[in-house]
């Protein structure tokens, strides 16, 4: 995975959720208005402060976040 420099995590932003530069616009989010069909250009409208490689930066970090395994942690 490529160093990704847009992306930010802070406990006291949205709960610590990946974040687009520390504003208070998630991957999440992102990501979930492409997949409901929406457009690069119409997010970037509708989020007038974000640039086109934040959004391709969302995708890049939501993918590599789809291929990670989460082991349960076990409690004693």
């Amino acid at each position: 995975m490529r160093n990704l420099t847009r992306i930010t995590f802070n406990p006291e932003v949205m709960g610590g959720k990946p974040c687009i530069r520390g504003m208070r616009v998630t991957v999440g989010m992102i990501v979930g208005m492409i997949a409901a069909g929406h457009s690069k250009e119409e997010v970037l409208k509708l989020y007038p402060y974000l640039e086109p490689q934040d959004i391709d930066e969302a995708l890049s970090y939501a993918a590599w976040r789809s291929e990670e395994i989460d082991l349960p942690m076990h409690t004693a």
